[in-house]
């Protein structure tokens, strides 16, 4: 079994500033695969490298409920905070030692949202059709992009089993505490804490996905990593901090 780098944060650190917002995240579906770090690096921001283990970083593709988002603690906005989200992310890290993530896109339905998302926090929201069916023990979600370009669209379906404990590697893609994104020209990360995630193991039932390649990365048709579900956490953030011009 791999083993995590030396003094990788497995539990959330103290945020280092007020919360600034909150918001759950439920219903996740977690679908990774392994990708060249030299393919992917031209995709992150200025300051920030591949976050590797043995070699190799990944894509994922996370699929989810966002469900009462707001500013602050306990101040959800009605309608606009509920939404089905689908991302493509990337792993990340800078010489300050934060281990982020960088979104390569972020789908979801509030078109409001998005555009406040693209405008205040520079991280790529796209607008989307979306929908978040279950039924029993089986999770189907499917995204189709309007804006902007380019169109793109995944649909996703998994059944859901029984609670696991992560390897290392899984910890490795989801114990992360905040992410990596360019605003105002400065490369900044924005610090998140939340409780470690329940994680079941889950069988991929269908998979038919343009989201991972719209954002420049090619992938095989199955993951590499067994796929993974959690019924979710709640998160919490801070103000960026600025870890690169």
């Amino acid at each position: 079994m791999s083993d995590l780098p030396p003094g990788f944060p497995v539990r959330a650190p103290a945020l280092p500033g007020p919360v600034l917002s909150e918001q759950q995240w439920r219903s996740v579906a977690f679908v990774h695969w392994r990708v060249d770090p030299e393919l992917v690096a031209p995709l992150l921001p200025r300051g920030t490298s591949p976050d590797c283990l043995d070699g190799a970083t990944y894509v994922g593709l996370v699929a989810f409920r966002m469900h009462q988002a707001g500013l602050g603690v306990g101040l959800p906005l009605p309608w606009l905070g509920t939404f089905p989200e689908t991302n493509v992310r990337l792993y990340s890290r800078d010489d300050h030692g934060h281990h982020g993530v960088v979104f390569a896109s972020l789908e979801a339905t509030r078109l409001a949202t998005v555009l406040a998302a693209r405008w205040l926090y520079r991280v790529p929201y796209t607008w989307s059709r979306m929908r978040v069916r279950q039924r029993g023990t089986h999770w189907r979600y499917r995204a189709a992009r309007r804006w902007p370009e380019p169109r793109a669209t995944s649909d996703l379906a998994v059944r859901v089993g029984q609670p696991v404990e992560p390897t290392a590697t899984e910890l490795f893609l989801t114990a992360r505490w905040g992410l990596h994104s360019r605003i105002a020209n400065r490369t900044v990360f924005t610090p998140n804490e939340h409780g470690p995630w329940p994680l079941r193991e889950a069988t991929l039932v269908h998979l038919t996905d343009g989201l991972v390649s719209a954002a420049g990365i090619e992938v095989g048709p199955t993951p590499d990593l067994r796929v993974l579900w959690s019924p979710g956490v709640r998160s919490r953030f801070t103000a960026p901090v600025v870890v690169a011009n």
